[in-house]
């Protein structure tokens, strides 16, 4: 069995891991490029192998890094199926058509305002080729065993990141060999979310690095959030927080509302202004087995929180001048309604900006909370005078310790480990903190790499 690194490598975004044998080809995630340019440009690229030829592809989970080209493989001949977990599947419904969407959005944005460098952009893929590609779902219960191929067994356990989010587990029957792919690994005190299964056996592991060189703040979250938008009310301004839809926006929520409850922030409207977020947070909703919220909890979210569904009555939000908090997509601020907010509120020094978790390089995440003066946004720079804020301790990613304490919760001795899913200092430096912790055999994976397994 061989194992190619198709993406992942040496970016924390567009994953993709090729598994072949002498008659078969298994691609785990499917992930799209997001942040700078030059990633970008990759979506563009022709797919590394023939999409025809890829037999059956595996998620790890619905986040679009993981599963967005998708649409695009099946528009380019894939004819195989594609396997995850039951909310992953769930999840995907709302992603996948939501990001052709987006791109088609884009494209007519970009062609009316004449700020693209083609005579008519046209979108990586369509929600037609979203809807298309869900077709080619099927969907499995953790720990169930089944064979997307002849001759690799996989199994699901959960991973502790998002809702659905888990560790492929595949194991070769001709060579008797086990490999293990990470996916994005949660954190072990998630406010939402349990912590990540231990793994136990695999003779090769394939191990995110996103917070590889780096420990998540021990600050309070719900202290911080609660300052900012209380300072923020006070002065009359808005809290605009970019969110990732699936899990990010539903851990917001759950936040404001607790604190707004206790009385630790004054009580004002809670607008969630993203369709896509909206429909995650009924899913997340319906699989409150799977997280750490009751259903009277999820209750809770749903009965306070003001959702913004249509494009008019997102418009009216984003004339409203009173103080109010608005959770809107996307979570580093590249896409989606987010962005009109964007550009209402920065250059106001009254209002607050607060990320949440990890901005990829490249992004108007990134920009902004690494001190911006101005960002781009449809074209023309926007001044950033309102207060903005990062709380990096409300990310779902663990950071390299709790990488390393879910990785020492087992009875996991591999032969090899490849780091990947990190920006290169990141992945290397957990590529030294595995080895002097473990002893194991560490590499960091670079992109187009091809290793026997």
């Amino acid at each position: 069995m061989k194992l190619k690194f198709l993406g992942g490598a040496g970016t924390v975004t567009g994953s993709r891991y090729l598994l072949s044998d002498d008659k078969h080809r298994m691609l785990v995630d499917c992930g799209m490029y997001q942040g700078v340019k030059n990633l970008r440009k990759r979506n563009w690229a022709r797919f590394p192998v023939e999409p025809s030829s890829i037999n059956a592809v595996v998620l790890t989970h619905a986040h679009i890094d993981h599963s967005g080209y998708l649409p695009a493989l099946v528009k380019n001949g894939f004819k195989g199926k594609v396997y995850c977990t039951k909310a992953t599947h769930e999840l995907c419904k709302v992603l996948l058509p939501d990001a052709g969407y987006l791109q088609e959005e884009d494209a007519k944005y970009a062609f009316r305002k004449g700020f693209s460098k083609h005579d008519k952009p046209e979108p990586l893929f369509t929600v037609k080729d979203a809807q298309e590609a869900l077709k080619h779902f099927e969907s499995l219960h953790y720990h169930e065993r089944f064979e997307p191929v002849k001759g690799m067994e996989v199994t699901f356990t959960p991973a502790g990141h998002i809702l659905g989010s888990s560790c492929v587990h595949v194991h070769h029957r001709g060579s008797d060999r086990t490999i293990v792919f990470s996916g994005d690994v949660g954190r072990q005190n998630d406010v939402i979310m349990r912590p990540p299964e231990p793994i136990d056996k695999a003779d090769v592991l394939v191990c995110e690095s996103t917070y590889g060189d780096r420990l998540h703040a021990e600050s309070d979250p719900e202290s911080e959030l609660a300052k900012i938008i209380t300072r923020t009310a006070g002065r009359g301004g808005i809290v605009l927080l970019p969110s990732f839809a699936v899990g990010r926006a539903q851990m917001l929520l759950y936040l404001i509302h607790k604190i707004m409850g206790e009385g630790r922030i004054p009580k004002m409207p809670v607008y969630l202004n993203s369709p896509m977020a909206i429909r995650a947070t009924e899913i997340f909703s319906r699989h409150h087995k799977e997280h750490k919220l009751s259903a009277g909890q999820c209750g809770m979210i749903d009965e306070h929180t003001e959702f913004v569904r249509t494009v008019d009555e997102s418009i009216e939000l984003n004339a409203v001048r009173y103080p109010c908090i608005i959770i809107s997509a996307s979570g580093m601020a590249s896409g989606g309604r987010v962005l009109h907010h964007l550009k209402t509120l920065l250059p106001n020094p009254r209002n607050s900006i607060v990320f949440a978790g990890f901005q990829a390089p490249g992004t108007r995440g990134d920009a902004l909370v690494n001190g911006a003066e101005s960002v781009k946004i449809h074209g023309e720079h926007w001044p950033v005078k309102a207060e903005v804020h990062n709380l990096d301790s409300l990310s779902a990613h663990g950071d390299y310790e709790e990488i390393l304490q879910w990785l020492g919760a087992g009875t996991l001795k591999p032969e090899k480990v490849y780091i990947t899913h990190g920006e290169m200092v990141a992945s290397d430096v957990m590529r030294k903190r595995v080895r002097d912790r473990f002893g194991w055999n560490v590499e960091v994976a670079e992109l187009f790499d091809e290793v026997e397994v």
